[in-house]
């Protein structure tokens, strides 16, 4: 999974009609949408590490057993001018051959992951992933959404235009906030024509940090326990987040040091979410992305 922040590796015992079931993880924060050139490419530093990273993985994988490598890349690559030829050096370098997901592909992808993990008997879905460089929209009563949509209001892509200082001024997060809740809304039409949601779900590490620091359970105590986002909450939680240096972000529970200066961004775009679209909570799903990619993968196999 080469994403805007982390490069992942993740080894699932799988098999078609059963949850995927990690089996081993690696990763590294290789934060490849900082690692740009003044023309938006990935730097040359960024592919040589990329390249070593997954042919280290292969080795791993190889000797942990894996039967199939399977690789995508996000909106990182995919907004880069370079983005095909880096996924082309990759190709040539180690065989890996990633998938350049789209926008609206995240969108759906993540989507289906969250319907196996909540099942059928939570009716209409409302589905926010937000990610580095994008954040992901998907509603639907079905396995496949009515409509899945990708704005470019990810936390680093956010960070990076508007939290120059730290901490960050006030007209700085103004700036944000209206940026965020313009785009949100010139798209929300297209998701609430289909109807109110009976459950919102939110995915992705920056919601997972944002719930852990308003109160809920460390993941620790397993993906089973219910964990949600809170309008109030994150309402009284912003101010006090903005206000902070990035050194006091990190102290907060849950908060990685590495994503403690995105965590601004994510709370913004997670108010703007929820009030836009109308909705008091978030509940947090622990399967994403790479759930849906695997899930798909293995349906593609038995069909």
């Amino acid at each position: 999974d080469v994403g805007s922040n982390t490069v992942h590796l993740l080894i699932v015992d799988a098999h078609h009609g059963a949850a995927p079931m990690p089996a081993h993880s690696r990763k590294m924060e290789l934060r490849l949408a900082e690692n740009l050139t003044a023309d938006g490419e990935v730097t040359r530093a960024a592919v040589a590490l990329l390249i070593r990273f997954i042919a280290e993985s292969q080795l791993v994988a190889e000797d942990l057993g894996a039967g199939e490598i399977s690789g995508f890349a996000t909106s990182a690559i995919r907004d880069a001018p370079n983005g095909t030829a880096v996924i082309a050096e990759i190709a040539e370098a180690t065989g890996v051959v990633l998938a350049l997901l789209s926008g609206e592909d995240e969108a759906r992808l993540t989507f289906l992951a969250v319907r196996r993990w909540f099942g059928w008997s939570s009716g209409r879905l409302l589905v926010l992933d937000i990610g580095g460089g994008s954040l992901e929209l998907a509603t639907g009563a079905d396995e496949e959404p009515d409509v899945a949509i990708s704005v470019p209001l990810g936390a680093g892509r956010l960070t990076r235009s508007y939290c120059a200082d730290d901490p960050v001024k006030p007209k700085q997060i103004r700036q944000m906030r209206k940026d965020a809740r313009s785009q949100i809304a010139q798209v929300a039409g297209r998701l609430t024509r289909f109807g109110e949601p009976e459950v919102a779900v939110a995915t992705s590490k920056t919601f997972r940090q944002l719930a852990r620091v308003m109160g809920a359970a460390p993941s620790a105590d397993g993906p089973y326990v219910r964990r949600v986002i809170d309008r109030a909450d994150l309402g009284d939680w912003l101010p006090k987040i903005s206000a902070m240096t990035i050194a006091e972000r990190a102290d907060l529970p849950g908060v990685s040091a590495g994503r403690a200066g995105q965590l601004v961004a994510g709370a913004i775009v997670t108010e703007a979410a929820m009030d836009l679209f109308a909705v008091p909570e978030l509940v947090l799903c622990p399967w994403a992305l790479r759930e849906g990619i695997i899930l798909r993968r293995l349906d593609l196999m038995e069909s």
